[in-house]
């Protein structure tokens, strides 16, 4: 099988302008992302969809194709899916410029379940929440089932339980947002128009929950933050100032 990896790269954020150029560390935000995925060893191809000129100048740069797309397309994956469907692929990997502490394990683990379940559309990636991050709203949070298949994302503290975090620690995990879909149900994805359920909460995977499709989820053993905030930005740069 052909495992393509795109990795969205939009210009334009609310809250952190520009954000794939962002300096972290001394290295540009998406050039981090770049590097981690490069580390896959499955991936047959990786790009860099994006809308901007000096984003796709440093993808080239780091010797990676960047594929134009349009700005006004509503998601990520909807931006994945504009660069890729001309492209020879059986899965095609979602992987979020946003996530600088990427590793190429990370992708290799992903692609893993598609090769011994030839019926899977769509997986992703999580790991153990902190207690800390229950509360907040920029955490994403999957519970699942026992086929470790999403049941539901949700940006709040889920379930609800009566107990403490102690005593029920693994009821949810941090979801990543790291994404693998069969070609076929990308496209069937981004041909359905968002949800009532994904616009509540903000999330797009609840449309794939909502087409009654299943998520298989795989765990990894490492922390990941996602860059939303200046906050995120200084918590990464911790990490990361010793890796350069």
């Amino acid at each position: 099988m052909r495992f393509l990896g795109v990795i969205p790269a939009r210009y334009g954020s609310t809250r952190l302008p520009a954000k794939p150029l962002l300096n972290i560390s001394g290295r540009p935000l998406l050039e981090w992302v770049i590097r981690g995925a490069q580390q896959s060893e499955k991936l047959t191809e990786l790009i860099v969809a994006t809308d901007h000129g000096e984003i796709a100048a440093l993808a080239e740069k780091l010797g990676v194709q960047a594929i134009m797309t349009a700005s006004e397309l509503p998601s990520g994956s909807d931006r994945v899916w504009a660069a890729a469907q001309e492209r020879d692929a059986d899965v095609i990997l979602n992987i979020q410029g946003d996530e600088p502490l990427l590793q190429g394990k990370w992708i290799d683990q992903l692609i893993e379940p598609f090769f011994s379940e030839p019926d899977l559309k769509m997986a992703t990636i999580a790991h153990a929440i902190h207690p800390s991050e229950l509360n907040e709203l920029s955490v994403v949070k999957v519970i699942l089932n026992q086929n470790s298949e999403g049941i539901y994302f949700s940006r709040h503290a889920i379930p609800y339980t009566r107990q403490t975090f102690e005593e029920s620690p693994h009821l949810c995990l941090k979801h990543i947002g790291l994404y693998a879909y069969k070609k076929a149900f990308l496209k069937k994805f981004c041909q359905t128009a968002p949800t009532a359920l994904e616009r509540a909460e903000s999330l797009e995977q609840l449309r794939a929950i909502y087409l009654g499709e299943k998520i298989k989820v795989m765990p990894i053993d490492a922390l990941s933050i996602g860059v939303d905030t200046p906050d995120d930005v200084k918590a990464v740069s911790k990490i990361l100032v010793g890796k350069i």
